[in-house]
């Protein structure tokens, strides 16, 4: 890849001649090799917002997602503020960008973010998803500062992009005059592809998950409970640097079929077969990282089944590179009646493929739902999870399995590495 500066769309990440970046190593910052630069990813990240809103039809963006925030501005104050709209932040096609936040995390800004100037950190209006009363007039004062920003940067005219916002302050905007498009779009658009410093973030994130199978290979025996092993992966993660394990799914026995999407207290059995994903976030970078695991022994119909999700899996790998549409990809797997399901939207999130960074799914998502269709292209620089699902003929197990793609010029470069090539078996007897 190309050591481009930011600003010119490229990553900037550097392979060696077996795929491997040359610059993987601590997390913590030293003077004696070359690491995650915060400095460059802030600048980077800016100016890929920047050019993605000079190249639409936007004057300005208003972000209140939480990963938009972050994107744009390097700021964060915690996981708690992901669904409360109490952070934004405004950035139009020529000025620095303003950050609204929660209370006195505006005053902690202006001490220890000195790249936002101080003037632009400021206190938000916020209603708690509507529980501040409308008589309050929050909403109306926040669209009311919003559109005096605008006329200052000579855009109030211009339509305005939103990525998300509560119902009252999407209709506070188009009340007061303000022609509100589609912001979110311009945003993925920034954030597809990744530079040298996200990839490294992500990479390392990847890590930390590695070492929690290894807890998890350790712990898995008959006995111990699904919410167990969510206890101990959130235990291990957490000391170990996580700044947010949003989700440990655990499923085991006759709730492999069908996958629900989450764990509970059920008390694995000695041939179970169990699936773990972990979803956690080292400085805002996240991980999507299945592993299936057979207890103590494994069935034929059981070895079978992981074979066959191993091979689907494979088949996608081999085929990422840039310049691939993803509806190659999405032709590679299996259809939902093949898996046992009656269509495409429930078998949505198995047979599968979705962007990281800062948020869970970015750009590219690919299935066989949205990708025949509506195909998009491979990039290099993107970093993407590819996940599948098979159901084993014994009507109740299933194999999961799921790896972490980073796009190279030389094709693909998996980053999460604990043992999947064949079902691993713990405490085999």
């Amino acid at each position: 890849m190309s050591n481009a500066s930011p600003g010119q769309g490229e990553p900037t990440v550097s392979f060696n001649d077996m795929g491997q970046s040359i610059y993987e190593y601590g997390s913590n910052a030293v003077d004696f090799e070359q690491r995650v630069t915060f400095v460059r990813l802030r600048a980077y990240r800016l100016e890929r917002a920047r050019e993605a809103l000079r190249r639409s039809e936007l004057g300005a963006l208003l972000c209140f997602d939480v990963n938009n925030v972050r994107y744009i501005t390097s700021t964060a104050i915690g996981e708690w503020s992901r669904d409360k709209f109490v952070r934004y932040t405004l950035l139009t096609r020529d000025g620095e960008p303003y950050v609204w936040d929660f209370g006195s995390a505006a005053v902690h800004h202006r001490l220890y973010a000195p790249w936002i100037d101080p003037e632009k950190s400021i206190g938000a209006f916020a209603t708690l998803r509507g529980a501040v009363a409308p008589g309050a007039g929050i909403t109306d004062k926040l669209v009311a500062e919003v559109k005096d920003l605008l006329a200052q940067a000579g855009v109030a005219d211009a339509p305005l992009g939103v990525d998300t916002a509560d119902v009252a302050t999407l209709l506070a905007l188009q009340a007061a005059g303000l022609d509100v498009r589609d912001g979110q779009q311009v945003m993925l658009d920034a954030r597809e592809i990744k530079s040298t410093d996200e990839i490294l973030l992500l990479s390392h994130a990847a890590a930390m998950v590695d070492g929690a199978y290894q807890k998890v290979a350790d712990a898995l025996e008959p006995g111990v409970k699904e919410n167990e092993i969510v206890a101990l992966v959130n235990d291990y993660l957490y000391r170990h640097g996580s700044d947010d394990v949003e989700s440990v799914n655990a499923v085991s026995g006759e709730r492999c079929i069908p996958h629900p999407h989450n764990f509970s207290d059920r008390i694995i059995r000695p041939g179970d077969l169990a699936f773990f994903d972990v979803m956690q976030a080292f400085n805002g970078y996240r991980t999507c990282y299945y592993r299936c695991f057979a207890v103590g022994r494994a069935t034929q119909a059981q070895e079978d089944a992981y074979r066959r999700a191993r091979e689907w899996i494979d088949a996608a790998i081999d085929l990422v590179k840039p310049g691939v549409s993803t509806d190659e990809i999405a032709r590679s797997w299996p259809t939902a009646q093949e898996i046992g399901l009656p269509s495409e939207r429930e078998a949505f999130g198995l047979e599968f493929g979705h962007g990281l960074g800062l948020a869970l799914h970015e750009r590219p998502i690919i299935s066989r739902l949205n990708s025949l269709e509506s195909p998009s292209e491979i990039k290099e620089g993107m970093v993407f999870a590819l996940e599948t699902y098979c159901p084993a003929t014994d009507g109740y197990s299933s194999a999961r399995i799921e790896e972490e793609i980073v796009v190279t010029k030389a094709g693909p470069r998996v980053i999460t590495r604990f043992p999947s090539q064949t079902l691993f078996v713990t405490h085999e007897y």
